[in-house]
């Protein structure tokens, strides 16, 4: 297990260690850290042992190459993906300087906003394997926040809207949406494999959105039900959780080719299948 400390995640709006399809992300091998611009900044400190360019699923909305930087810490080798870099091996970092410039990469899906993924491996380790990375731990405290599934949607994309609620009531600390009592849900739900919770449960729980049943928890990790998340009683993709600590905190439907627009209300429920 890896912790990424405070003061690092301070640096970021909000980071995920499950909102993700690919192996990197396995029982929250792995955490994808979102800045407040595109400049990427390293969550790390030490010396960049490589950079190699990687040919990306192809997608209309992304780039063809995605980057790999390899970075030694001193303790393990970090693996930061999604930034194409203006920097080179022999150079020694910080944390917080910059990278680069995030990439949107075929790597996650179009309603996904840029940001820095970053793994750890131990240094016999293989470090340009997609998977192996370490366990990922974060040491902040988490916020749960309940929900009733309604809002007012308050940003719509192509393939997603944002609603106004939850509110984030004490920005600056870090929160999600609640999944049971103590507990916030991460992950893409259901449209992913598997979720996850923070912190991690004693004995298997189940968990919840707004009330409705959506999987059970183990440990970190979520294994989700045979349920459909509905948007006004329509079937939509499902919802994107994170962990945030900025004031525009509010649920991620994704749903593309909705008709929602800015202004609209909207009620979220979970049908069982």
């Amino acid at each position: 297990m890896v912790t990424v400390p405070a003061s690092t995640l301070s640096r970021y709006r909000r980071f995920s260690l499950f909102n993700s399809p690919y192996d990197a992300h396995d029982r929250g091998c792995a955490v994808d850290l979102y800045p407040e611009t595109n400049r990427g900044r390293s969550p790390v400190a030490g010396v960049v042992v490589d950079t190699r360019s990687v040919r990306a699923p192809s997608r209309p909305y992304a780039v063809s190459e995605d980057h790999l930087i390899l970075i030694d810490t001193g303790d393990h080798v970090a693996r930061i993906l999604h930034v194409d870099p203006e920097v080179a091996a022999g150079d020694r970092v910080a944390v917080g300087d910059v990278l680069g410039e995030m990439v949107r990469s075929g790597f996650f899906g179009p309603w996904v906003d840029n940001h820095v993924h970053l793994g750890f491996r131990d240094p016999d380790a293989n470090p340009y394997r997609a998977a192996g990375s370490l366990p990922v731990e974060v040491d902040v405290p988490v916020r749960p926040l309940d929900w009733d599934g309604t809002g007012v949607v308050r940003e719509a994309g192509e393939t997603y809207v944002v609603l106004d609620r939850p509110h984030h009531p004490d920005p600056g600390s870090w929160a999600g949406l609640a999944a049971a009592p103590g507990v916030v849900l991460d992950g893409g739900c259901p449209h992913y494999e598997g979720g996850g919770v923070l912190p991690a449960l004693d004995a298997p729980t189940p968990v919840s959105v707004a009330g409705d049943r959506v999987g059970v928890a183990d440990g970190r990790a979520v294994t989700w039900g045979p349920v459909t998340v509905r948007a006004n009683g329509r079937p939509i993709t499902g919802l994107s959780l994170f962990v945030a600590q900025d004031a525009d905190f509010g649920a991620k439907l994704v749903c593309p080719d909705h008709d929602f627009a800015p202004g609209d209300r909207v009620r979220v429920s979970v049908a069982r299948e």
